[in-house]
């Protein structure tokens, strides 16, 4: 997660909000974006919701500047925006996301485009998959969700690396950790596992805008407020990667140089094992020669 991504999902609110117009529709601001994703049918809800959707994944897994992102975890983001949006309006048989799978997912070959750069995965219908568990999400849920994911772009593209004041992050990153804390209290679903893996992406994306802050000393009149640890569910995978990979990387050489003195220390200390135990062989082998000597000469004289 950074502020390119987010620029994309802005860009993409800016011209499909993320709101029901007057007439309880949803309407774009500007079509032109999504023209070539419409097949002549965004004159339906759902079209609309498939072209804002078609034109995240292109926009994000087609742009060759992105290639070094996470892009599991932007996958989580996508379904939280296409899960909320489905979320406005409920169709008959109230499986909003279930009905968007059959018919869109499943049901065309535009999801089935090949990407390259993810392992693992072929197509956007095989990153999807691996997300629905959002299909089992109460729309309050996904709603909180989708809120604190909001914040947290909001804080990624307020951050500017030439602003010395916290202000202006201060007020967005207390209302993400507020809603945080209020997502992660959430006794009845804090033990659902994909309920944890949302919690672990957004944990370990705000630890890293906090890291990127502290990096540029772009918050000196204040300190951002920070996830306590006991709130972030156990072995986060997200979380356990950043930390392996950025965190722990001084430790990693430290321990390698360690190892690597020791193995180079044992012939030292095997060649002066060896001179001593010669030595003392040397020492030795007189006196037990003397001694041998001496019960040869006993016996013959008894």
């Amino acid at each position: 997660m950074d502020n390119q991504i987010c620029k994309k999902f802005q860009d993409l609110l800016k011209n499909f909000p993320d709101e029901l117009d007057n007439n309880k529709k949803y309407k774009f601001n500007d079509d032109k974006p999504f023209q070539k994703y419409c097949n002549s049918n965004c004159d339906a809800d759902l079209g609309k919701i498939n072209a804002g959707c078609l034109y995240l994944f292109n926009e994000i897994f087609e742009d060759s500047s992105l290639k070094n992102h996470n892009k599991i975890s932007i996958v989580e983001y996508i379904m939280i925006w296409l899960s909320y949006m489905l979320s406005l309006k409920e169709n008959e048989l109230k499986d909003s996301l279930q009905h968007f799978y059959r018919t869109y997912i499943n049901g065309s070959g535009h999801y089935n485009k090949s990407i390259i750069g993810v392992e693992n995965y072929s197509s956007y219908k095989d990153l999807l998959n691996k997300k629905k568990y959002f299909e089992d999400m109460d729309n309050n849920i996904i709603s909180n969700f989708y809120k604190a994911f909001k914040l947290l772009c909001e804080l990624y593209t307020l951050f500017d690396k030439n602003n010395q004041d916290c202000k202006t992050f201060s007020e967005k990153a207390n209302q993400f950790v507020k809603k945080y804390n209020e997502l992660s209290g959430d006794h009845n679903n804090i033990n659902v596992s994909s309920y944890k893996q949302v919690l672990c992406t957004l944990s370990t994306d705000y630890d890293n805008f906090i890291n990127k802050c502290n990096d540029t000393h772009c918050c000196k009149s204040s300190t951002l407020p920070t996830i306590d640890k006991n709130k972030i569910p156990v072995n986060c995978p997200e979380q356990t990667i950043q930390i392996s990979d950025a965190a722990s990387s001084p430790s990693i050489a430290k321990k390698l140089i360690i190892v690597l003195s020791i193995f180079a220390a044992i012939p030292i200390f095997l060649g002066i094992a060896y001179k001593y135990s010669l030595f003392g062989f040397r020492k030795r082998a007189p006196k037990h020669l003397r001694e041998k000597i001496k019960n040869i000469k006993k016996k013959m004289v008894h």
